[in-house]
């Protein structure tokens, strides 16, 4: 890579500093963790808590029934829940037998559960009961197998869809214990972390088609160690609540809401859906320590009318991320609880942290912070990708570290095109400072962040363009108070056609998960266009910003 460009004291290009990152399994971790703290509490969830030894007893007996189903090293399982016991009982034990956990958007819908199904070849999932109609109807050829899980109290998981695939959760459970019981070891595979891969984490990367991230356990090692160094600091342990409210099946809430917390002792209060009413009773009860989350979060529950009655204060460590977290909003919930909010940057790809403002030194609002440990980052021009900038120029940022993917499972030009003389391209514009801090200015590609939910305008585009009625249409983000951006449709139609807001509405409802929906309409006679031909994408979102502005 090109560096020439001014002295290498003024290029934006900065290394976070050194760490030792474990050569471990997430299952090893789990087990360390175990044998440390075995009565400390691991889970809670509705009432319910869980030592850290029974969860490894649960963990193995999954182990087991994986064994028994003939789950193993290499198999690609999907886990299609909202956050619960299950969800981490599962994660963990499919890292103990090597299987590979390819974790689900439950809001996803059946043709979009069959892209993966078939990109990935999974031949298993566990799944929440109501969901497993879309994903047999999604699965086809590759899937053997669905466990199904019931959360409703009292409720047993039985098979909606009257498939043999499907077993319910507890007997699959039963045959795990029952192998146990005949005196048959836990089953462990023999793995290397550097090399197997523990996930497949879903994402539109630079493109907005689906591709699974391969994040190795080596990868995910390292970004619960750069975290745990560089944010918590040590100070996050036994007592320490997590308020897990972030989705687990989402990069963001599965590093650094549950395995941060598996690695240092700490409990998950799990929350299936964050409904800001409950949240608040949750800290009232249980007084969590520690709340990773995005600013739709933290804003909703800054606002409530019993902020300053719940116990807010309890909470003393913050992170935000996936999308810019508004400062006023900012200063207002660390107004509320008296916790410092410190804002990171990540990416699936990434595992996902790569920078962070740390907990003591400096913080610079409005900044994603330095890389983390054993990161390096850099600033290159978007052009061509080869120039480092200097310090202040905007450019692509680009970053390299242990927590960086292996690629992108089946799809060798994609990983090609995104990993370059092992750099991460992250296809977001940046610029960094003399410190090293970090500054996301724009996207590269289109994506919207819609309540931390990442949107690409080239998939709502191709279903909106399947109805008839539509002849052209442009989707962009535009600024929202509460979600951070909201997805606009900008629609031309055929001559002599018309399409309802309510039409539109439901006949996306049907094939795109909801936060995908276009939430605002514009109806137009032509887009504008680039000499071309191109969408002018930049000139519909600007007006979006303009109106904005005038409110």
């Amino acid at each position: 890579m090109d560096s020439d460009n001014g002295k290498p004291e003024q290029l934006s290009r900065f290394s976070g500093q050194s760490l030792e990152f474990p050569q471990i399994t997430l299952s090893q971790m789990l087990q360390r963790t175990v044998a440390a703290v075995p009565q400390a509490e691991a889970m809670v969830f509705y009432g319910r808590t869980w030592t850290f030894a029974e969860l490894g007893t649960a963990v193995s007996v999954a182990a087991a029934a994986c064994a028994k189903s003939g789950i193993g090293k290499g198999d690609r399982v999907g886990l299609l829940l909202p956050n619960c016991p299950q969800y981490v009982i599962s994660y963990y034990a499919l890292a103990q037998v090597g299987a590979i956990a390819v974790q689900l958007n439950p809001m996803l819908t059946a043709p979009e559960l069959a892209g993966i199904v078939a990109d990935c070849g999974m031949t298993a999932a566990v799944a929440l009961d109501r969901l497993i109609p879309g994903l047999l109807h999604a699965g086809g050829g590759p899937l053997q197998r669905v466990i199904a899980v019931a959360l409703a109290a009292g409720d047993a998981a039985d098979d909606p869809s009257g498939d043999a695939r499907v077993q319910a959760w507890d007997a699959w459970l039963a045959e795990g214990a029952s192998l146990l019981r005949s005196g048959a070891p836990a089953p462990v595979a023999q793995l290397d972390p550097l090399v197997d891969a523990a996930v497949l984490q879903y994402t539109g990367g630079t493109t907005g088609l689906p591709k699974g991230a391969v994040l190795t356990h080596a990868n995910l090692l390292a970004n619960v160690a750069q975290t745990m160094q560089f944010f918590v600091s040590g100070n996050l342990g036994p007592g320490d609540r997590c308020l897990c409210a972030l989705p687990l099946f989402h990069v963001y809430g599965m590093t650094c809401a549950m395995n941060v917390s598996i690695a240092a002792g700490a409990s998950l209060l799990l929350v299936p859906h964050f409904v800001a009413d409950e949240i608040i009773g949750l800290v009232r009860t249980y007084r969590p320590s520690y709340f990773p989350g995005v600013p739709t979060m933290y804003t909703a529950l800054s606002r409530h009318p019993e902020a300053a009655s719940a116990g807010l204060d309890a909470i003393r460590m913050c992170i935000s991320g996936s999308a810019p977290f508004p400062l006023e909003q900012m200063r207002q919930f660390e107004e509320a609880t008296g916790a410092l909010v410190l804002e990171g940057y990540g990416l699936s790809e990434a595992s996902p942290l790569t920078h962070v403002n740390p907990v003591v030194g400096q913080r610079k609002p409005g900044s994603v912070g330095p890389p983390v440990g054993g990161t390096d980052a850099a600033i290159v021009d978007s052009e061509t990708g080869l120039r480092v900038l200097p310090v202040g120029e905007v450019g692509e940022l680009i970053v390299r570290g242990p927590q960086v993917m292996a690629g992108y499972y089946g799809h060798a030009q994609e990983t090609a095109d995104a990993l370059r003389d092992g750099w991460l391209y992250t296809g977001d514009i940046a610029r960094m400072d003399e410190d090293g801090y970090t500054y996301i200015v724009d996207r590269k590609k289109d994506v919207i962040i819609a309540s931390g939910f990442k949107v690409y305008p080239r998939e709502v585009e191709e279903v909106l363009l399947t109805h008839p009625a539509i002849l052209e249409t442009a989707v962009v983000g535009a600024p929202d108070a509460y979600r951070g951006e909201t997805v606009v449709a900008h629609i031309v139609l055929r001559p002599g056609a018309s399409l309802s807001e309510s039409e539109l509405d439901a006949f996306c409802r049907a094939r795109i998960a909801a936060y995908k929906v276009p939430h605002e309409v514009v109806y137009a006679q032509s887009l504008p266009r680039s000499a071309v031909g191109k969408t002018l994408r930049r000139s519909l979102r600007a007006a979006h910003v303009s109106s904005e502005g005038t409110r």
